[in-house]
């Protein structure tokens, strides 16, 4: 049998259900890749190994009983932006290092529900505000396949910790492309759901309809599998979509329809361009699909520039209203002061003229793409940059900039709604991962989950690991 660090979450599954490995023997496996590789990384905030073990004897308990669900005793960890009972939560801020939330996100209840086994908590930056992982807690997060760079975020422990095989697989969320940069910068696959399509509940609130949880995983499958787990809403939910008639995992394993996909590399931001290295495996994307007969269709970039400073006022107002003591604002990084005071300065109408002119704009764009069935793009514009890069100059309004010509893809279907995922098919000639995003129209995930395990199929990336963390 290869590793166990090396099988994917289903694969190590179907090993504790067989008695080739026990739960205790392959979280204590885990554990020990998080002791060797984690502080390196950054991947890791807080570490629950007792706990941890303890769930997997357990889990070993029920699948000797064969009354088990189907991950019993799997690892995963769950985010620090993420709410989970008795575990101190920082939210990669300073301020809130010693808090512990009193109870679970609904979506830790699913994933744990389904077998999972948390670990920890993952990295984050401050709030989970910034497209990179860097904070005051513990610091960066950094790619395994090259640690003097960093990991991407906001998710960013967590893709590191699954492209180094901490855990098979982890929870992200996802509000202006948290799940997908990272993704991208690690080299493995990251999905972003449709709106709705994962409960915010019992304490989350998607007022702005930007952010939602998803799978940061190795295979296709594995992301099909964990959102199975968690796509099941929470009664009172504002904004819920029904329980998928068809599993994930099924469509997963369903070969897609022959689709029509529109591409397109032009940023909606004037002066913003990708790189070559994006522009290569955007192209490299475009010819594998058509090989697989595909329809590719080049189209201009469908999403205005002046969707920018709206979604800004969404973003800042959101930080700004966060409840954070007065005494504990010094102690805040000069990137949520910048974003808190942005914020404050804008008005209630503002606010919800921004609000409407982002639902009406973008209902318009999906309405226009109604021709199309998947939406090829870079998942960034540049590739893993330098930890230090995003603020080494001490400016709020720089490190924003930096951002922008960094990640000028993702936010775009956070505004709208749309499913999306980046998949790890392009490397740079110095080994640097460069992901392609596909999307979907709102609500097919499960085709776009079809198109993706078809690709993977095609060229398979689950093998090809970081130097230095086999």
């Amino acid at each position: 049998m290869s590793e166990l660090h090396e099988l994917d979450a289903t694969a190590q599954a179907a090993a504790l259900r067989s008695g080739e490995v026990s739960s205790v023997e392959l979280v204590q496996h885990h554990l020990d890749r998080i002791a060797s590789y984690a502080s390196e990384l950054g991947a890791f905030v807080t570490v629950t190994a007792e706990q941890a073990l303890a769930r997997a004897a357990d889990s070993d308990a029920q699948i000797a009983s064969g009354d088990a669900p189907p991950f019993a005793g799997v690892p995963t960890a769950f985010k620090d932006l993420t709410f989970t009972r008795g575990t101190p939560t920082s939210m990669g801020s300073a301020a809130m290092r010693d808090f512990v939330p009193g109870v679970n996100a609904y979506v830790v209840d699913l994933v744990e529900a389904a077998g999972f086994i948390s670990l920890g908590k993952t990295n984050t930056p401050e709030f989970g505000l910034s497209s990179y992982t860097d904070n005051d807690v513990i610091g960066p997060a950094r790619t395994p396949w090259d640690p003097a760079r960093n990991a991407g975020g906001s998710s960013g422990g967590a893709a590191a910790a699954v492209a180094a095989g901490l855990v098979p697989v982890a929870q992200g969320s996802d509000g202006g492309g948290s799940i997908r940069i990272p993704a991208s910068a690690c080299g493995i696959f990251g999905f972003k759901p449709s709106r709705g399509r994962v409960s915010a509940g019992p304490v989350g609130s998607d007022w702005s309809g930007l952010a939602g949880d998803g799978p940061l995983t190795r295979t296709v499958r594995d992301a099909a599998t964990l959102l199975d787990a968690m796509a099941h809403p929470e009664p009172g939910d504002v904004r819920p979509l029904p329980e998928p008639s068809v599993p994930y995992a099924d469509w997963a394993r369903r070969p897609p329809r022959r689709m029509r996909i529109a591409r397109w590399s032009r940023t909606h931001l004037e002066g913003i361009r990708p790189s070559a290295d994006a522009v290569d495996a955007w192209e490299s994307a475009s010819r594998l699909l058509e090989s697989l007969g595909h329809e590719i269709v080049d189209i201009d970039n469908p999403f205005p520039a002046e969707l920018e400073p709206q979604f800004n006022v969404i973003w800042s107002s959101g930080i700004a209203s966060a409840a954070i003591p007065p005494e504990a604002e010094a102690v805040l990084r000069p990137n949520t002061r910048y974003w808190r005071d942005r914020g404050r300065a804008s008005t209630a109408i503002e606010l919800t003229q921004a609000l409407q002119f982002l639902e009406l704009t973008t209902r318009q764009v999906v309405t226009d793409l109604q021709a199309y069935d998947a939406f090829l793009t870079p998942t960034l514009a540049l590739p893993p940059q330098p930890v230090e890069w995003f603020n080494e100059s001490g400016d709020p309004v720089e490190d924003h900039h930096r951002e922008l010509l960094f990640t000028p893809y993702t936010a775009l279907y956070n505004m709208s709604g749309q499913p999306a995922a980046s998949l790890p098919l392009h490397w740079t000639a110095d080994g640097l991962p460069m992901g392609v995003m596909l999307a979907a129209l709102p609500g097919q995930d499960g085709p776009l989950f079809s198109l993706c395990a078809q690709v993977e199929a095609a060229a398979p990336w689950h093998d090809r690991r970081p130097p230095g963390f086999a």
